[in-house]
């Protein structure tokens, strides 16, 4: 199979400029950073699922033309339970950081008393994180898919370079997430994340139900 180069760059450039908005993959994998607990695993299953995703609208729903209205109004109902049960979770931490995380006096760096995460946590996290989430499916499956068609023969490449561009983006996420997990391990900012997320996760959770009316 010959990859067209322009092809390859429009899929991979829709794909990053569709992921590139904070949402609650992108917020959960900062999380993941600056917590130091699994970055890389999620980084790794974030990617996974976003190329199944892309895979399923390059290959499957773009010649369907995308999901049944009974399945997206399922699948917008149950992203929009995580996501609200996920900012209420954002918002007590949001109100009472001190009670989640003690300063160690050796460095003075931030040590969360919620636990460990487990390396299944992590996962089950990052893929609930992915496709529970409408918008994940609506821009990578059925406007990446759909995208495609226009390429005809050439939608393989497209989907390719839609796929290597969240495999780009992610790692370079992470790396921030790494890097800022290093420097800006504080209370304050910690504070102003979980605000951020509480916000940003109740809105796209009221935005999804008010699809539905």
């Amino acid at each position: 199979m010959v990859i067209s180069f322009p092809t390859f760059t429009a899929g991979m450039l829709l794909s990053m400029s569709l992921i590139m908005a904070i949402g609650p993959q992108n917020a959960h994998v900062l999380r993941m950073g600056l917590q130091r607990q699994h970055l890389w695993l999620t980084v790794a299953v974030c990617v996974l699922a976003d190329v199944v995703l892309i895979g399923l609208g390059v290959l499957g729903l773009a010649q369907l033309g995308g999901l049944s209205d009974k399945l997206l109004g399922a699948l917008i109902g149950a992203g929009a339970v995580f996501l609200g049960v996920y900012g209420w979770q954002a918002f007590q931490r949001f109100l009472r950081p001190q009670a989640l995380a003690v300063l160690s006096a050796d460095d003075g760096q931030i040590r969360h008393t919620t636990g460990p995460v487990t390396p299944r946590q992590a996962i089950l996290s990052a893929l609930a994180f992915s496709w529970l989430n409408p918008h994940a499916w609506l821009d990578t499956a059925v406007l990446i898919g759909t995208a495609s068609l226009a390429y005809g023969q050439g939608s393989t490449a497209f989907g390719l370079g839609a796929a290597t561009g969240s495999l780009v983006w992610f790692v370079l996420l992470g790396a921030a997430a790494f890097w800022l997990g290093q420097r800006l391990n504080s209370l304050h900012v910690w504070r102003a994340l979980d605000g951020a997320v509480a916000l940003m996760m109740w809105g796209t959770a009221a935005w999804l139900l008010t699809s539905l009316v």
